[in-house]
Formats: C-alpha cells, sequence, structure tokens
C-alpha cells in the first residue's frame, strides 16, 4: 500500500479526480497520462505493480512520493510552428506525430520556463521571424529549449534555429532580457537537418557563459545544451539518496559508476569511497564528467570513455577488485554482455537504479541466477503523472 500523500492543495488541486480538467489538451500530447487520477490513486497503482513485478525478490520498501507533485521538470522543450491561419504556435508534439499541440502551460513543466517560451513567441511577431516548416524547409526558428537550476535559479534558453544567421540576434536578445531579467545565458543552435533530434551540433553562446549550474546532493554541477541532468532535482536527491544507503560505503571502498554520464553519482560516492571509477560511452558526457569533478575539487574519482561491458571484462582479466557497482542503464535496461561481465567480475554489492520495472526484473532474474541475491529495493516517483517508475534495488553476492 502507498504511503498516505498529506500536503497542502496546490493551486491547481492536483489531489482531486478530475484533475485533467486542468489541461486542455492532456488526451492529444499525451505527456501526462494520468492527469485524471488523483496524486493518492497514482502512487496506488505504481506501488502495486511495482510490489507484484519484485515479489519473487522480497517485499520492497514504500515507495518515495513528491511533496509537491507539479511543475517538477527543470528542462523544458517546445517545438514551434503555425496553425492553419499561419498564427505563430508553440507547444508539445501531438503523440506518435509531429502535428504541435499549442501548449502555454504544462502541468509538469517549470513554470518561469513556459512563461519564456510564450514571451519567446510574442516576440517573433515583433521581430518578424517565421518559425520553421517542416514541409516547406522554410522559417527559421525550430525549437525553445529552457533549463532551469533548481538550487541555483540559473536559467538557460536555447534557440534552435534552421539557418545560423539570425536577423536582429543582439536586439532580439535585449528584449527577451527585458521581459526575463532572470535569465543567464542565451545559446542558438543550429539544426539544418531534416531530422526528428531537438539539437544540432553547432552551437554559439550570444549571452553569458553559455551554460548554467545546479547544487544536486551537496555537488555543483555545469549543465549546458546537451548535458544530461535529471530532469526532477527534488526526487533525484531521494532517488541518489538511497542509492548511496543501499551501497554501505564506509570510506574505504572501490566503486565503480557504470553508464555514468556527467558522473552525477560517482561525484557523490566520492565523499564516502576509497577510489571511485566512472565509465560512460559518450565523450560529451565524460568531458562534463571531468570537468564537474575539477570544479567540486574532488581527487579520488577517474573517468574513462568506453563501453561498459567491456570495461568491466578488462577489468576483470586484470583481476582489479571491484567493491560496489552502481549501474543506471537506459530505459532498454543492461544488455546479456554487460551483466555477464558484472558476473565475471564479481562486485560484493550492486546498486541498480532502474528507470523501467520490467527490464529491472528481467535484469534481475540474470543477476540472481549467477551468483547475487536481492537484499532490498525501493521505488521513487520521480515523475508524478505518467506511468513511469523509477526504482533503487541493492544486491549482494550470496554466500
Amino acid at each position: 500500500m502507498a504511503q498516505k500523500f498529506q500536503r497542502k492543495p496546490l493551486k491547481e488541486d492536483t489531489s482531486r479526480p478530475g484533475a485533467g480538467k486542468l489541461c486542455p489538451v492532456a488526451k492529444k500530447c499525451g505527456g501526462c497520462q494520468w492527469i485524471d487520477r488523483s496524486y493518492e490513486e497514482q502512487l496506488e497503482a505504481k506501488s502495486t505493480r511495482f510490489r507484484k513485478l519484485m515479489e519473487p525478490y522480497g517485499r520492497p520498501e514504500p515507495m518515495i512520493t513528491m511533496e509537491e507533485p507539479a511543475h517538477y521538470r527543470n528542462k523544458v522543450h517546445a517545438a514551434f510552428g503555425e496553425d492553419r491561419r499561419h498564427n505563430i504556435i508553440s507547444g508539445i508534439y501531438e503523440e506518435k506525430s509531429h502535428r504541435i499541440v499549442p501548449v502555454d502551460s504544462c502541468l509538469l513543466e517549470n513554470r518561469k520556463a513556459d512563461e519564456i517560451i510564450v514571451s519567446i513567441r510574442g516576440l517573433l511577431r515583433s521581430f518578424k521571424i517565421r518559425p520553421y516548416n517542416e514541409d516547406t524547409g522554410y522559417g527559421l526558428l525550430r525549437h525553445v529549449l529552457v533549463r532551469t537550476g533548481h538550487a541555483t535559479g540559473q536559467i538557460m534558453v536555447v534557440l534552435v534555429l534552421s539557418s545560423p544567421i539570425m536577423p536582429s540576434k543582439n536586439n532580439f536578445v535585449k528584449a527577451l532580457l527585458k521581459l526575463h531579467p532572470e535569465i543567464t545565458t542565451v545559446v542558438v543552435n543550429v539544426n539544418d537537418r531534416n531530422t526528428s533530434m531537438v539539437l544540432g551540433e553547432k552551437g554559439q553562446v550570444i549571452y553569458g557563459k553559455g551554460y548554467i549550474e545546479d547544487e544536486l546532493c551537496g555537488k555543483r554541477f555545469r549543465i549546458s545544451p546537451r548535458s544530461f541532468y535529471q530532469v526532477n532535482p527534488v526526487q533525484t536527491e531521494k532517488l541518489y539518496g538511497k542509492a548511496m544507503e543501499y551501497a554501505c560505503l564506509t570510506g574505504k571502498k572501490t566503486v565503480l559508476d557504470a553508464y555514468c554520464g556527467t558522473g552525477t553519482i560517482g561525484m557523490i560516492a566520492s565523499d564516502h569511497a576509497g577510489k571511485v571509477l566512472g565509465v560512460e560511452l559518450n565523450k560529451d558526457a565524460v568531458r562534463d564528467a571531468r570537468n564537474n569533478a575539477k570544479a567540486n575539487h574532488i581527487s579520488n574519482i577517474e573517468f574513462y570513455q568506453n563501453d561498459a561491458g567491456k570495461f568491466m571484462l578488462d577489468l576483470a582479466e586484470q583481476g582489479f577488485k571491484l567493491d560496489v557497482l552502481f549501474m543506471d542503464p537506459p530505459r532498454s535496461g543492461s544488455d546479456e554482455a554487460f551483466l555477464s561481465a558484472v558476473c565475471r567480475i564479481k562486485p560484493g554489492r550492486v546498486v541498480y537504479i532502474s528507470c523501467d520495472p520490467e527490464t529491472l526484473v528481467r535484469d534481475l532474474k540474470y543477476l540472481t541466477k549467477h551468483g547475487y541475491a536481492v537484499e532490498k529495493s525501493v521505488p521513487v516517483d520521480m515523475f508524478p503523472f505518467t506511468d513511469c517508475i523509477e526504482s533503487v534495488t541493492s544486491l549482494k553476492v550470496r554466500g
């Protein structure tokens, strides 16, 4: 049974059934599948689903809930286009299509980010800038990405253009800053390809540093337009706090952060470990991880660009002793080559952070057949009003 959810009512009262009335486009957008359920109903459904999936491995701890489950997304993306009357619109792609659903405010998104996007839409008219048309290839502005620092309040605006030439660029930024002086940096990103990817490869900083910073679990992280950073920092702190608790670090253990991304988990663990290794295939993420470690004055951590499974097999062949493994794979889970490498190097404890309980259970089945036992697990509600379930599970070598 989910924990009872008690809090002061939000302005948008998300605790009551029928909350879907808060969003007239919920059915078209598909971003918040459970907007018509009260938060208690969502927690009950998620807890029940996770408990049933984890039955073979013991009873999970009660779900970690969110005190204020609205406007939690610190990364907000809006597509720009025109309606049939050639009015400029911005919003979210309709589910399984490239039709734009006009959105001014969203229950899940940071309020200030939504306000900035609406302001940009208004400025386009003033500056006679047209949004990009995917069918004709004409127009300039394709997307706007707004990223906010939860702890720092810093705000980045990324204007994704179809061409590097933006008329009256400096005046446009001045007008935007006049409306929103809290913006700390503005970046132009050029995406001139016919692709579903939001960001292109080329970028130009036109105001500020080109990145923002945020604080998480006592560490400071640099966030650039392309950086991976958890979109719900409030719940991320709880998630990582539980992962550290499950890791049982003593200050002397050797730790590996697999699929380390920008190094968040490894750096948080570094305060309680003897040595930390991080491995990640994405070279941009590894660069960010090294910069973040340097900025936080962390000397007992090293990052490697490599496939995580191959990296662990190499360590095993060298006779390397690993005490704790943190693994935070993508939604598809880990492949058998990675899991085989885990069982080959055999760290004493594995802490598995999962964003899909089905692939988690599939991977646990492999690990428990090859020498591991599940100790404990806990679901975390990272994404209220969606059907997503994040979780932390600890395993130890069966002795």
